[in-house]
Formats: structure tokens, C-alpha cells, sequence
């Protein structure tokens, strides 16, 4: 345990990370994918077309985490992720719009 301290030093040690660091990434952009999901329930706004973009979403996370841990090609991996950012920018602006706009 001494060794790997932190994060950098484990990155040294190990030589591969790829599963490590798609794991970490899971928990940065889809939080607020389980916000989001919290929210539409609690407030029993969930509809065919959020099940939809939610789908969609896990869809995307899971090519993503499918081409990370695979053979990593980064501008794929890059196209797959900001195809989910912009799907998940998206839900939250038609969330918001809808609370906004009843």
C-alpha cells in the first residue's frame, strides 16, 4: 500500500490501467445522468422519450467503456464520449426547459 499511494505513483507501477482509469471515469460525467434520472422520477415526469435518451446514453457509456478498456483508439473514443456529453447537455436543457415551460 506504501506504494501506490496515490494515483501517479499506481500509473508508475502498473503497466496496465486502462480498466482502472475507465472505471474512475464512471464516476466524473455519469453522475449527473443519475441526478437527472432521480429527478425525472421523483418528480414523475419520466416519459417514452426520456426512457429513450436514457437508453441512448447507457448505450454510448457502454461502446465508450467498450473502446477504452478494448483497444483504446483515442479520436474514437473521443467521437463516442462527446456523442454522450452533448446527449446528456441535451436531457438536462430539455429538463430544464420543461420545468421552466410547464
Amino acid at each position: 500500500p506504501k506504494k501506490v499511494a496515490t494515483s501517479t505513483q499506481m500509473a508508475r507501477l502498473l503497466e496496465n490501467t486502462q480498466a482502472a482509469d475507465n472505471y474512475k471515469n464512471l464516476f466524473e460525467m455519469p453522475v449527473l445522468f443519475y441526478v437527472l434520472c432521480l429527478a425525472l422520477f421523483s418528480m414523475q415526469k419520466v416519459t417514452h422519450f426520456w426512457c429513450i435518451a436514457a437508453w441512448a446514453y447507457v448505450a454510448l457509456r457502454y461502446l465508450h467503456s467498450y473502446i477504452h478498456i478494448g483497444r483504446n483508439k483515442v479520436m474514437t473514443r473521443f467521437y463516442v464520449f462527446f456523442a454522450s456529453l452533448a446527449l446528456l447537455a441535451g436531457m438536462w436543457c430539455t429538463f430544464v426547459w420543461q420545468i421552466v415551460m410547464p
